[in-house]
């Protein structure tokens, strides 16, 4: 298990932080988990997390892979975009309170331009969901986001 605090690996803050632990990773992917809690922003009245969380359950994965390894290499953690997902697929409409999910990212691909895709899976008791996630990190994320002001 990997003891980084979550927060410095990932560009969220507070409830927007979504996923607990990383559990390994290596040059080409990372394994997370995370315990579904009460009362955070995405839960449904009884507490459970809504199916489609998953999707930003595995994007938060991939920016942790991405911290990781700027971490692991002497760099600053960098803000990341998810440019959308191809054939998210869950076998239920929700993660019930207290139920534990591992995220596994595997790169498939990662250009010199920042764009990325992850082949990601989520399990849990009774639960495996996938996705094909399309990734961006602009190598000059600041020069990148003063374009679009200017826009």
């Amino acid at each position: 298990m990997i003891d980084w605090p979550i927060a410095e690996l990932i560009p969220h803050a507070g409830n927007m932080i979504l996923i607990d632990q990383v559990l390994s990773f290596d040059e080409e992917q990372i394994h997370t988990r995370l315990t579904v809690r009460p009362g955070g922003l995405f839960n449904r009245a009884d507490g459970s997390l809504p199916a489609w969380v998953g999707v930003e359950l595995m994007a938060q994965s991939v920016a942790a892979y991405a911290g990781c390894q700027a971490r692991e290499h002497g760099r600053s953690m960098k803000l990341g975009f998810l440019l959308g997902t191809r054939k998210f697929e869950c076998n239920v409409d929700h993660f019930p309170v207290s139920t534990e999910l591992t995220i596994h990212a595997l790169r498939s691909l990662e250009d010199e331009n920042g764009m990325g895709i992850f082949e990601c899976h989520m399990t849990g008791p009774g639960i495996h969901a996938t996705a094909r996630l399309n990734v961006f990190c602009p190598p000059q994320t600041a020069a990148y986001l003063a374009e679009g002001v200017r826009a």
